[in-house]
């Protein structure tokens, strides 16, 4: 049992199951929504509702934040009943979205002025890894601060690392984000190719998991996709989002991103054609459209 309160601030897909694992582990929490209905799920839990995010900074010793984006964030933060004018010494604001580096450097230096300390630590896992607990945890900030935090993070998640000062647990996300969504485009691209020339895909996803190929996009994704599951454990949305914050970090930092420019695309057509809320592996449908077929097992 830990004498700690942990506010939560977004408890959607990815941030209600995080609190529910912390509200497990013995910490108090309180939390906020925009929608109320998942934070009335986390009061029958235990949990406290709080009517702004000023509320919760006010009774928490850590604030959490899940948020979709960095307008949301830094409205959370800067706006009116917002998290900034609640932080004082000893309180640690954890800014578990995924957003830009740039606006987390920024952030964290008026956390700091505020007295407050700040950890930007985006996830990865999608909606079954923090169900289980089993996240990545990409964190930015003071080693001291990281180390009080991370009994913490360690209940949300399995792999836990620090990987420098402000902002570079978003540079590390956007870095997971790149390679994510490119893998789910060329797992896409390789079964619509196997569709095409009449294999088998199940014995071609079996077969091609166990070598060089093998990935997480091919273990978890692949099964699903060629039975048509398209279940969001993250929407293609977020990803769409993600990768915008990538190839603008990317213009800013001078670095060269030829094969995720083509995958930001890629999104982009799966957010204009009406499927952002689908899952990031139904980047497929995009693929199925050039080809004119669909990659999928019959049905039995």
């Amino acid at each position: 049992m830990t004498n700690e309160t942990v506010g939560f601030v977004g408890t959607g897909i990815m941030g209600r199951p995080m609190a529910e694992n912390v509200l497990d582990a013995g910490y108090d929490v309180v939390a906020h929504n925009r929608s109320p209905s998942s934070v009335e799920a986390l009061v029958d839990q235990g949990a406290r509702a709080a009517d702004s995010p000023a509320e919760v900074t006010r009774e928490s010793d850590v604030i959490v934040t899940v948020l979709p984006d960095t307008e949301v964030v830094e409205d959370v933060v800067y706006g009116d009943d917002g998290i900034l004018p609640e932080l004082e010494a000893g309180k640690v604001y954890v800014d578990m979205s995924t957003i830009s580096p740039v606006a987390t450097e920024e952030i964290a230096a008026d956390v700091a002025d505020a007295g407050a300390d700040m950890l930007d630590a985006p996830i990865s896992g999608g909606e079954e890894g923090a169900q289980q607990g089993s996240l990545s945890i990409m964190v930015g900030g003071d080693e001291a601060i990281f180390e009080e935090v991370r009994p913490l993070f360690e209940v949300m998640g399995e792999t836990v690392t620090l990987t420098g000062g402000h902002g570079a647990g978003q540079t590390a996300k956007a870095c997971n984000q790149i390679v994510v969504a490119c893998t789910h485009q060329a797992v896409a691209e390789a079964l619509v190719f196997a569709e095409k020339a009449g294999a088998d895909l199940e014995k071609v996803v079996e077969a091609i998991s166990g070598g060089a190929a093998s990935c997480w996009s091919l273990r978890e994704r692949a099964p699903r996709v060629i039975q048509g599951n398209f279940e969001p454990g993250f929407f293609a949305a977020y990803q769409y989002k993600d990768l915008r914050i990538a190839t603008n970090a990317g213009e800013e930092y001078g670095a060269p991103m030829p094969a995720t420019s083509v995958a930001h695309e890629m999104y982009k057509a799966m957010e204009e054609t009406g499927r952002g809320r689908d899952d990031h592996s139904a980047v497929i449908k995009v693929i199925e459209d050039m080809a004119g077929t669909e990659a999928r097992v019959d049905e039995v």
